[in-house]
């Protein structure tokens, strides 16, 4: 039945009109075995047990509508228990409720009725309470863990069986110290953990975090801050709440709320009881704390002490996890019921004659704001989602005494009276029902229930709690039914720092993990998670660009033959191929004639095929290196360039003989410069020259390695050169040549009428050592990838120099200035100058031409 429709029947029934009800007197009744119960049916306002002198009673003035149904719904549950026959069948069970006032001082009293040996109210002293029976079986509640810190304590003395309907403090699931607890709502460690996880969903990681300076808000305070902290929310500020309100205390309050605002936070999670939420509520709307998102606890979302606090609308956007209770259609019926019976002059009657009570001269009246309520009262929590959790509390001590008892459909045949601690053995790892919900006692004393996540929206002066989310180990929200206090309903951003974009990670500045400074991965790491504090390293066979949040296989990168540099050096190849074939097709061709004699004869085609196969050498460099073409390399490149320049440098000693020296010497000298056994300074000069490169193979033989490092995204394949040194001795053999054909021919005056062979000579060593002489810095600051074109164009940039100055402009000659291959321009008339020059049977062919 709904609240309005309730207000309207009340309406009709004139409840609350006229003299006071006797609703009070309805908290007691008898039984074989009788629950007492715990319940703020009042409050105490502005307590201040500092002052406290003499233990006097404790005045509480102000109503509780809620601790009022709590108690109705144990009563509901008794009668329903009684009337069933599947439970106790033959046995009736009593309750005896009494008003804690949300004060241990005062839920004390009760507590020692309670405990006090059955058939009087007083506490004997005992040796051995084994056989002891007190004047109830079990106790239902307190509603607070404040309380439940107090009477818990002192129930576990005696063993007696407590089952709270509120108290959710997890350390109460300690069973060292509370033997006897149970509850039928869940841990603060559940709640914790939904708060936990709602943060990171909504992902508010920079929070203040509030307590309430008592057993309740300190440990629920740390169990967070410890949860919190591990999965990557930063506490900016972390305080407790004074229990009393302002002016007492300013100096804290003032403090408190100047952390806060210093922390510049968005989100605080409020740990608290009702009474300190209320509190600090009441100073910081007077002190106009800026609106924020407030967490808030089971102890306080419902409250009507903090609900109906003037300017509570203005404080922002409230959040709270409230345990889902199965809904109790027929609860509302039932409260209606007991008011209009309350209200009928017989039935208060009956009530004093049935009950023989001695307690409210001992405890005061159990509820005197109870006899002057109308159902309009009590409305607003009718549909309370935790008056479940006491009304399955009787529940769970009525099946424990059905097995201690071995009941059945028939009856009760057990031992009886059974004692509290006969009940507390079958308590544990109980599993019982309650309106058709399965509950079960862990060895904890805790169930397992699922929580609501409600959301403060006002109509009017109070506000609705609207369900927006859920929790059952999982979080699950509907965002779409979020409201904000923001501006156009955004919602709020609580971060230190904004959150870094992909591939970058955080670098913490200051004390908090939260507050950091957004780095990009460079390249080579890459972001393996969100969460990672540093950036991974890529494997060497990876490679990854900037904030990356991955690696990529690297491709082997080689000098291959399809590259732009190759193809213009293997076009260059082509051309000095060409002209080299062309020579020496030409110098064969004329192989008798004076020009050719003169160039050397059978060694001038000899020095032209040397440079065909240095063209070719180059060849070896391009393509995926492999062993065998990184041991060739160097070989087939110097050797012929070595069997060139030694046929060149024999053409130059017989220059500088004939032109600078006297004819006495030239004529010996001479001799010894012509016919087959200058071959044999052939044979030397590369017998050297292989030495050389022998040498450099096998003792630094250059081998194939893959370079992760020098290229950004692929794998250099190349061959190393292990030892420079020996490269350039390799090199030896050919400088030295060089530098004697230079030296030979440099200064040669020519004859007049003759042709000038030594400018050709001169040249062809300039062009050799200005290709080598540039080839050291070009190599050496190219990138490696590109050595490998470096040599080749060296390579093919020296035997062009070579051809175009010594070669080339002998086949101008003849082919275009044939009149110029005569005796007398390249031989000066002297029949003996072409002695020897192309081996056998040379010397008379020629002088019959010059004749």
């Amino acid at each position: 039945m709904s609240g309005l429709a309730l207000l309207g029947l009340t309406a009709l029934l004139g409840l609350g009109v006229g003299a006071p009800l006797c609703l009070s007197r309805q908290l007691r009744m008898q039984g074989d075995y009788v629950l007492g119960g715990l319940f703020p049916l009042g409050l105490a306002e502005d307590t201040d047990l500092r002052n406290r002198t003499q233990p006097s009673t404790i005045q509480c003035t102000r109503f509780s509508s809620l601790g009022l149904l709590w108690a109705l719904a144990v009563k509901m549950a008794v009668e329903e228990i009684n009337r069933g026959s599947t439970l106790l069948p033959g046995l009736r069970l009593g309750y005896d409720l009494f008003n804690s006032c949300s004060e241990p001082v005062v839920a004390m009293k009760p507590s020692l009725m309670f405990m006090a040996e059955e058939g009087g109210h007083d506490v004997a002293a005992y040796c051995d309470y084994t056989g002891y029976q007190p004047r109830v079986l079990a106790v239902i509640g307190p509603h607070s863990s404040e309380l439940a810190f107090v009477t818990g304590k002192f129930f576990g003395f005696f063993l007696m069986p407590q089952v709270s309907y509120g108290a959710s403090a997890d350390r109460l699931s300690d069973r060292e110290t509370f033997p006897s607890f149970f509850r039928t709502v869940p841990s603060d460690r559940v709640q914790v953990a939904a708060m936990v996880e709602l943060l990171q969903e909504l992902r508010w990681s920079w929070v203040a975090a509030l307590g309430s300076d008592d057993t309740y808000g300190r440990q629920g305070l740390r169990l967070f801050s410890s949860l919190a902290s591990t999965r990557g929310i930063c506490i900016a500020h972390e305080g407790l709440v004074p229990r009393r309100a302002p002016p007492a205390q300013l100096g804290s309050w003032q403090g408190l709320l100047r952390q806060v605002n210093r922390a510049s936070v968005q989100v605080v999670v409020l740990f608290s009881s009702a009474r300190a939420a209320r509190a600090l509520f009441s100073y910081s709307i007077h002190s106009g704390l800026s609106p924020k998102v407030w967490v808030a606890s089971e102890a306080w979302v419902t409250s009507d002490l903090v609900t109906t606090l003037p300017g509570m609308d203005q404080v922002g956007t409230v959040l709270g996890f409230l345990q889902r209770g199965t809904p109790m259609p027929a609860f509302a019926s039932y409260v209606q019921t007991r008011l209009t019976l309350a209200a009928d002059p017989a039935f208060c009657a009956s009530l004093d004659a049935e009950q023989q009570s001695l307690e409210e001269h001992v405890v005061g009246q159990r509820c005197p704001q109870c006899n002057h309520i109308t159902l309009e009262n009590v409305s607003a929590n009718l549909l309370h989602p935790q008056l479940f959790a006491a009304y399955a509390a009787v529940y769970g001590v009525a099946q424990a005494l059905h097995n201690t008892l071995l009941c059945t459909a028939s009856g009760c045949p057990g031992q009886e009276p059974v004692r509290p601690w006969q009940l507390l053995e079958n308590m544990y790892n109980l599993s019982f029902q309650a309106h058709g919900q399965a509950l079960r006692f862990d060895t904890s004393g805790n169930v397992d229930m699922d929580y609501d996540l409600k959301l403060w929206v006002w109509q009017d002066r109070t506000p609705e709690l609207r369900t927006v989310g859920a929790f059952n180990g999982r979080l699950q929200l509907q965002l779409s039914q979020m409201w904000w206090h923001t501006p156009r309903n955004e919602k709020p951003v609580s971060q230190c720092s904004r959150e870094c974009k992909k591939g970058q990670v955080r670098r913490v500045k200051g004390f908090h993990s939260c507050c950091y400074d957004c780095v990009d991965c460079k390249a080579g790491s890459y972001l393996r998670n969100p969460d990672d504090l540093f950036c991974t390293q890529c494997d060497q066979d990876q490679w990854s660009p900037a904030r990356s949040l991955r690696c990529f296989p690297r491709r082997p990168k080689f000098l291959a033959w399809g590259d732009p540099a190759v193809l213009l050096l293997l076009a260059l190849l082509g051309l000095a191929l060409g002209l080299v074939l062309t020579a020496l097709g030409l110098f064969i061709w004329h192989r008798d004639s004076p020009l050719v004699l003169a160039s050397g004869g059978l060694r001038a085609c000899f020095g032209l095929t040397c440079l065909g196969l240095v063209c070719l050498s180059v060849l070896l460099f391009p393509g995926r290196p492999s062993p065998a073409s990184c041991l060739a390399q160097q070989p087939l490149l110097h050797l012929p360039l070595t069997g060139c320049l030694s046929t060149l440098l024999l053409q130059a000693a017989e220059t500088f003989v004939e032109s600078e020296l006297p004819s006495s010497w030239a004529g010996w000298l001479r001799g010894h410069l012509q016919g087959p056994r200058t071959w044999l300074a052939v044979l030397l000069a590369m017998l050297v020259e292989m030495a050389l490169c022998a040498w450099y193979l096998v003792a630094f033989s250059p081998e194939v390695v893959t370079d992760w490092q020098v290229l950004p995204t692929e794998a250099l394949v190349h061959c190393r050169v292990r030892s420079w040194v020996s490269f350039g001795l390799v090199h030896v053999t050919n400088v030295t040549l060089a530098s004697l054909c230079f030296l030979g021919t440099f200064l040669v005056q020519t004859r007049p009428g003759r042709y000038n062979g030594a400018h050709g000579l001169t040249f062809a060593m300039l062009a050799y050592f200005i290709t080598w002489v540039s080839f050291v810095p070009f190599f050496a600051n190219v990138p490696v990838a590109y050595q490998p074109a470096v040599q080749m164009g060296a390579s093919l940039l020296c035997a062009l120099g070579i051809l175009v100055t010594f070669h080339l402009p002998r086949c101008y000659l003849l082919l275009w200035r044939p009149e110029c291959n005569t005796p007398e321009f390249f031989l000066a008339g002297d029949p003996s100058g072409a002695r020897g020059q192309s081996g056998s049977g040379g010397e008379e062919e020629t002088q019959g031409k010059s004749e």
